[in-house]
């Protein structure tokens, strides 16, 4: 704290710890504070937040409807990627941060702050996160992280700091939530105490975006989403935007209890830790991007980008979205994806997505050359040299080896 603070923009969503926080930073850096509240599509009312700002004096309140943009040039671009993080995580959190944090760094330049503040742990990702995301943007700006500062190290001295100033605290923070969770358009997660046990399966009552598959319908639901150079662009033949687009599929894979993973991730502070995701939506497209791609990418861009994934997955997770690193995989990923157009059907059956079918105007896939009836495009007698070319080192290694 001997930084002199004059402004602050604080990422807030209006919740306990980031209330807290307001209040703390006021008092700690005797600063003025700007608030921030994005519209990430995580399905809550953001006016209490507004008028929780208003409650404690607050001047300057953003709150901004950020769903289109996330999804068109955050949540896209990455599903461009197949983006997997230790193969089964869809980054549903990390990617939702370089966008917050960008909006931060414009809005401390608008009204002049020479500071940003999140309300993220020292124990957790998004830390670093959020602060890669600002220094990416400004090297300058100075990062107020109250977690790593104060002490008000546990639950319980959070409740008495709240409410020796009159901050008002949910009744279920009072008895401490079985979890925390964190939502956007593209999923929802949950972590910690209940779930603190990787051995513990979660009580079902903790799901909102999903039913239970054994609950899901006994008929499958068919659906088709249709591409253009890599990216969803209608379902079922209604063209959407790319917002509405991720909500219409949230509800389609929901209701057929798509998108549940239960997983223990490695965190890139260092530490093991485990969560429990809800992406409906994302999981659908991932299968139909993976389908589509099958039938217009050449083989030898399909399988160099499928080289790329983790990395890419893992340089998202770690923060780094505004890295020379991962624009310039985005550049070579963007470009694999100009033919990625046409159509592909599914069926959603009891937490399953299942490929039918899939077509496009620029398919590679020749049915003349693939059948197994007779052909005149492919002499099959030519397989012999292709395969003794290839298999000449392994006999002159086998040979050499059975001399020696």
């Amino acid at each position: 704290m001997s930084k002199k603070i004059n402004k602050v923009v604080l990422a807030y969503s209006g919740g306990l710890d980031t209330s807290v926080i307001l209040k703390w930073l006021k008092d700690a850096y005797d600063c003025e504070v700007v608030t921030f509240t994005a519209d990430l599509g995580q399905g809550e009312e953001l006016e209490p937040a507004r008028e929780k700002a208003e409650l404690f004096g607050i001047k300057e309140i953003f709150i901004e409807d950020l769903r289109e943009e996330f999804v068109r040039d955050y949540v896209f671009p990455m599903f461009r990627a197949n983006a997997l993080y230790e193969g089964t995580y869809l980054l549903g959190t990390s990617i939702a941060r370089p966008l917050i944090a960008k909006r931060q760094v414009e809005i401390a330049a608008q009204v002049g702050a020479d500071a940003v503040s999140h309300g993220a742990t020292g124990k957790g990702n998004d830390q670093v996160r959020f602060e890669l995301g600002y220094y990416a943007l400004n090297p300058d700006i100075k990062v107020i992280a109250p977690w790593r500062e104060w002490d008000l190290n546990s639950r319980t001295k959070l409740i008495e700091y709240a409410q020796k100033n009159q901050i008002p605290v949910p009744k279920d923070k009072e008895g401490e939530a079985p979890y925390s969770t964190d939502a956007n358009l593209l999923h929802i997660s949950y972590e910690g105490k209940a779930l603190e046990d990787p051995w513990v399966e979660p009580d079902e009552s903790m799901y909102t975006r999903s039913v239970s598959p054994k609950m899901a319908p006994d008929e499958p639901t068919v659906v088709e989403i249709e591409f253009e150079k890599g990216d969803p662009v209608a379902v079922d033949g209604e063209k959407l935007t790319p917002a509405a687009l991720l909500e219409k599929l949230n509800l389609l894979g929901g209701a057929n209890g798509v998108g549940r993973e239960d997983i223990v991730e490695n965190r890139f502070v260092g530490m093991k830790s485990r969560g429990v995701y809800e992406t409906p939506g994302g999981t659908v497209l991932f299968r139909a991007r993976r389908a589509m791609e099958s039938l217009t990418l050449d083989s030898g861009a399909m399988h160099f980008k499928d080289e790329m994934m983790p990395r890419y997955a893992e340089t998202v997770y770690n923060g780094f979205w505004f890295s020379p690193e991962r624009e310039m995989m985005q550049a070579a990923i963007d470009k694999a994806s100009e033919k990625v157009t046409g159509t592909v059907r599914l069926k959603l059956f009891k937490g399953n997505v299942i490929v039918t079918g899939r077509k496009s105007p620029v398919s590679l896939y020749s049915e003349e050359t693939a059948t197994f009836e007779a052909d005149s495009v492919y002499d099959q007698r030519d397989a012999e040299g292709f395969i003794k070319l290839n298999a000449l080192r392994l006999r002159l290694g086998k040979s050499l080896a059975d001399k020696g």
